[in-house]
């Protein structure tokens, strides 16, 4: 069961897993922008317990110390780093970071200011500020669906789908297991409009990943949605913070 989780007030600063992409050069994995130069921040702390989540040290503190996994760091430090790179693609992910949206509103407009350009990946369970509505800012957005194990009422919110739907700015991402998910995924385009549609087959292994993909690949053509990849786990051997 997902449990509601609120950042506010209290210390300065975003409470950050790690950051990648400056030292080791790296791409945007999924999604509309597959492919090109990236830098990573993630975010700690999310508000759903997905079943194959990979990057459970953003939440699960029965298996995790919050106080090891992240730290706080400030708007000036994180904009620093962005600015040490050339890479003008700034992704911000998680966990979920929209949790402290309100927070990131100050380090996006300096990001912004600079020239680059940011992508938020979420899970689409909070609305948007907004100040985050802006000209160089997109959201890849990823409902999840039954397979993650949360209840629907955790993981599906209207509001912040329809306030997505109606930005322009967003796509909708699902990772997917079966030809049998795509109708579940169908319904939630139907009710809430979502566009474009981005299909990313379920994966932890490049053999894995690629018997999703042939699986599914008729079934997502036949119904002119946009297939995508899990671009790390094909080309790096050890993804994690690739």
């Amino acid at each position: 069961m997902s449990t509601p989780v609120q950042v506010t007030g209290g210390p300065t600063g975003l409470i950050v897993a790690e950051l990648f992409g400056v030292d080791q050069p790296t791409f945007q994995g999924e999604g509309p922008s597959c492919g090109c130069p990236a830098l990573f921040l993630r975010l700690s702390r999310c508000n759903l317990t997905c079943s194959w989540c990979d990057t459970k040290e953003t939440w699960d503190w029965l298996h995790f110390d919050p106080r090891v996994v992240s730290k706080r760091v400030s708007v000036a430090e994180l904009a620093a780093w962005a600015f040490s790179s050339p890479v003008d693609l700034v992704v911000i992910t998680g966990g979920e970071p929209l949790i402290q949206q309100k927070k990131l509103i100050p380090l996006v407009e300096e990001v912004l200011a600079a020239g680059k350009r940011i992508e938020f990946e979420t899970n689409g369970t909070y609305v948007p500020d907004p100040a985050l509505l802006v000209d160089s800012v997109r959201f890849n957005v990823s409902p999840k669906l039954a397979n993650s194990g949360v209840v629907e009422e955790h993981r599906i919110v209207p509001a912040a789908l329809e306030a997505f739907a109606a930005s322009g700015q967003a796509a909708f991402k699902f990772v997917t297991r079966t030809v049998a998910e795509l109708d579940e995924i169908g319904t939630l385009v139907d009710r809430y409009g979502l566009d474009p549609v981005y299909v990313m087959p379920e994966g932890t292994t490049p053999e894995a990943l690629i018997d999703t993909t042939r699986a599914l690949a008729d079934a997502v053509a036949a119904r002119r949605w946009h297939l995508t990849q899990r671009l790390h786990v094909l080309a790096f051997p050890n993804p994690r913070g690739r």
